[in-house]
């Protein structure tokens, strides 16, 4: 095992000071590198093909045959492994009781070519959202669901955010994620590939599972706080409402996209589930 690693103990290290960075924004575009935490993460990002440009393990932890098992898989694909101590482990995450090892992973760009766009399918749209819980969680529910492609609309937070990955619990890896596009390209595409585009929104008229989901459907799902433009929604084929009682007025962002998820899937018979 000692072969593998490059032993970092300071702080002060550049190597460290970059991968402290990556929890910026700015650093994670010039380095076109993203953070993930975690043995199940990393090893999630390993086996589904993602390149790992470095991975950093606590060193107390270097005599456990799962670690040893993850560095030497890493390491065959070109990953430099790095052994630390704790107290480097606390500044590359900012967290008190750090995982066992850190990732940096090579981000990956998707266009609309990239999506399936034949046969069956359903496609997730989220327009502006901003909160970075809500959009790794949403990732988690898309990859559950059966979601063919998520295409992120506008000014959206970073699916490669510290937090967005790490509420995905891994599910990142699974997706295929477009973003930066604005909403005219999004339903031009969408229209060229004959798919129907259900948004949900409180101007629906009908409750979300009257709705008749076709095979080729995409969910729209609107900012947190401001819902979805007119104009974006009367270009929409239906406005799904989900009803609700008491005093909240609407749903976490998150969970108003399950309920719509798991309709459409339901609909279309579950492809793909495990049961």
């Amino acid at each position: 095992m000692t072969e593998l690693y490059d032993q970092i103990t300071s702080v002060s290290n550049p190597l460290i000071k970059q991968l402290r960075g990556l929890e910026r924004k700015k650093t994670r575009n010039e380095s076109g590198l993203f953070m993930a935490e975690g043995a199940r993460l990393v090893q999630q990002g390993l086996d589904t093909g993602w390149q790992a440009e470095v991975l950093v393990i606590a060193d107390k932890t270097l005599d456990r045959a799962h670690i040893q098992s993850l560095a030497e898989k890493a390491a065959a694909t070109g990953t430099r492994i790095i052994a630390s101590p704790e107290r480097v482990m606390r500044q590359i995450t900012r967290k008190d009781n750090p995982g066992a090892v850190v990732a940096a992973f090579r981000q990956r760009t998707y266009t609309f070519d990239d999506l399936n766009r034949t046969g069956p399918g359903i496609w997730l749209a989220l327009y502006e959202v901003r909160d970075p819980g809500n959009l790794g969680t949403i990732i988690r529910t898309a990859d559950c669901a059966g979601i063919a492609g998520l295409v992120l609309i506008g000014t959206c937070c970073d699916p490669y955010s510290v937090e967005a990955v790490r509420a995905s619990m891994g599910s990142l890896f699974d997706l295929r994620i477009v973003s930066g596009v604005d909403f005219t390209a999004f339903n031009t595409w969408r229209n060229a590939h004959g798919i129907a585009l259900i948004a949900a929104s409180v101007n629906g008229a009908q409750r979300h599972d009257d709705i008749s989901y076709s095979t080729r459907t995409s969910l729209l799902m609107g900012n947190e706080q401001s819902g979805l433009p007119n104009a974006v929604e009367a270009a929409c084929d239906h406005l799904a409402l989900i009803p609700m009682r008491g005093g909240a007025d609407s749903l976490n962002l998150a969970q108003a996209t399950a309920i719509l998820s798991y309709e459409a899937w339901r609909q279309q018979g579950y492809p793909g589930a495990s049961i």
